[in-house]
């Protein structure tokens, strides 16, 4: 169990989020009142209530099942402002949680596959970024995200409409997500990486060994020259494939709440946690969809601390 003074050390810890989509920060109170605003007809057998939302996320059968909610609650998110709003309601609750600096995903094609410009967007995430700097001193960067079930040519397509948007000092990276079902990589997104190393955009990351094996993340690392990888705690179950880590210098971006809720592990007890720790392997933790999985950034490190017991020179 996680002690006040574990916690309230923890609290005090000034903190990165490397981890988090946006779209996955909205919580069920702004999504209804975002789709009041905008005359969205929320499914009311899905979507009856705030608390009904709030109890129903605690209750993911699969990824698949966590999409759809997802997804349907991300049509609420037309305008500028409502993205700056979005940002806003995640960065006020991130500065309390004692959050410094954050890199946060969000995903093009979701929005303008349904109509919306990536300059709402982009206009809208860095208005509400802006004003967090100002206000709460909390540095941030974006991290473009394209989906990999999607064709290379729409990846690339939707490349070239972001890049204009978005400021290079505040467009930090490239990621391929996750499907519905993680896929091994293959050799068409070295297109994409290599359109995002063209561009300029020298931080390459990749969700991967999440649900797939240990080889995915191996591949993901040696074939596409990628060396920060979302998840990827699968990792563990190679212990060639941490060795290979470590010597890469690689980074993995670890989510427990998530992986518990999307049961890709039963409690965060049977995180790698300790294997990465012992073979060297760098590592953050985060929250990835902080609005569906059950708590935000401090709320992760309270989880690990409560499975794991560290020790302050950990």
């Amino acid at each position: 169990m996680c002690s006040d003074n574990a916690k309230a050390f923890l609290k005090a810890l000034p903190k990165c989020e490397h981890h988090m989509h946006i779209e996955g920060s909205l919580e069920p109170t702004l999504l209804f009142k975002l789709a009041a605003r905008n005359k969205i007809t929320l499914d009311p057998t899905n979507f009856p209530s705030v608390e009904a939302c709030d109890e129903r996320y605690k209750n993911f059968a699969s990824l698949d099942d966590f999409l759809y909610f997802y997804n349907e609650a991300m049509a609420s998110l037309i305008t500028e402002q409502d993205f700056e709003e979005l940002v806003d309601a995640y960065i006020e609750r991130s500065y309390a949680d004692g959050t410094v600096h954050c890199e946060i995903f969000y995903d093009p094609q979701a929005h303008t596959g349904r109509g919306i410009a990536s300059s709402t967007v982009v206009n809208g995430l860095n208005k509400g970024l802006i004003k967090a700097q100002e206000k709460y001193g909390i540095t941030s960067k974006l991290i473009a995200c394209f989906v990999r079930h999607l064709s290379v040519d729409s990846v690339l397509k939707t490349v070239e409409d972001v890049i204009q948007y978005v400021e290079r000092d505040r467009y930090t990276g490239w990621d391929v997500i996750r499907p519905r079902t993680e896929t091994r990589v293959t050799e068409k997104y070295a297109l994409v990486y290599q359109r995002a190393r063209d561009l300029g955009v020298k931080n390459l990351t990749m969700h991967s060994g999440e649900e797939g094996p240990a080889q995915y993340v191996r591949t993901t690392v040696e074939q596409l020259g990628i060396k920060r990888i979302d998840h990827g705690v699968r990792s563990s179950d190679d212990p060639e494939v941490l060795k290979m880590l470590a010597k890469e210098n690689a980074f993995l971006t670890l989510c427990p709440l998530s992986n518990v809720r999307l049961r890709v592990m039963s409690a965060v007890s049977e995180s790698p946690i300790p294997k990465l720790m012992e073979a060297g392997v760098k590592f953050s933790i985060n929250s990835d969809d902080p609005a569906y999985f059950g708590g935000y950034l401090l709320d992760n490190y309270v989880a690990v601390q409560d499975a794991f017991n560290f020790q302050k020179q950990k």
